[in-house]
């Protein structure tokens, strides 16, 4: 039996601020990110994903007083990426609060990165994050490549056999998020989350593109093991519950609210 479906609320960080663009770019301030990130956990989100956007600018990643801000009043799993290049990167992630470290640009670069982590902190610690596009937007069959530096640059690999290879060296999950529709709010890349699913035997977390609790569903019903919001969420779309309740509507489980 498939587990219940988990919703994340999604929270791109730039120096101290919560951010939101679109395809990663003409980042909007938000405001503080425990704020945002309390008021979901008081909705009923069942996990929180920390994003340093400038990560790789800075050759860092920032998110250690967020980490430590949240974890006083967040008492649900967080997932920290961004910049981590190393054993010692994640440590210090998962030393400052978070439960499990995302990293995409550090494991293309050096596959065996995710053996390392892996094998130092459990492979339930080792997300891999994905950062898919379309090698061709007409073509349905061309595939996707996975992308670093905020879908930038190219990496050359197909995204269907890196998610298979870093499952051989380790990762427990997969966070895959289509650079083609992040940010539009006008639905999510269902045939990427579909193959993902099917290629490994592993939690996927899709990304990119919700605009709507419909969209949360089709994701699911795709082979999502768990959805990231940001957009929808931030901008007050909708809420926490809300979500829940749709994907109840169709015959998909979920983690109940504590004011269920």
């Amino acid at each position: 039996m498939k587990d219940k479906v988990r919703l994340i609320a999604r929270l791109d960080v730039k120096d101290e601020n919560l951010v939101k663009g679109i395809q990663y770019e003409g980042l909007r301030k938000l405001g503080s990110p425990h704020d945002f990130a309390v008021r979901y956990y008081r909705q009923g989100v069942d996990e929180l994903l920390y994003l340093d956007t400038v990560a790789s600018l800075y050759g860092r990643n920032n998110l250690g007083d967020i980490l430590k801000q949240t974890t006083q009043d967040v008492f649900i799993p967080i997932t920290a990426g961004g910049g981590l290049r190393s054993v010692q990167d994640v440590q210090a992630v998962l030393q400052a609060g978070a439960d499990k470290a995302a990293i995409n640009t550090a494991a293309l670069k050096r596959p065996q990165l995710i053996c390392e982590v892996a094998e130092a902190f459990g492979s339930q610690c080792m997300v891999l994050s994905v950062q898919a596009k379309r090698r061709d937007l007409k073509n349905a069959f061309a595939g996707w490549e996975a992308y670093y530096d905020n879908g930038r640059e190219h990496s050359g690999r197909d995204v269907l056999e890196w998610v298979r290879e870093a499952a051989k060296l380790g990762a427990g999950e997969i966070l895959v998020t289509s650079v083609d529709c992040e940010g539009f709010q006008k639905g999510m890349d269902l045939e990427l989350i579909s193959a993902v699913s099917a290629a490994v035997d592993l939690p996927v977390i899709a990304a990119g593109g919700a605009g709507s609790c419909r969209d949360l569903v089709k994701a699911a019903q795709s082979g999502a093991n768990a959805v990231a919001a940001a957009s929808i969420l931030h901008y007050g779309k909708t809420t926490v519950m809300e979500m829940k309740h749709a994907l109840l509507k169709a015959d998909i489980e979920v983690r109940q609210c504590s004011e269920w």
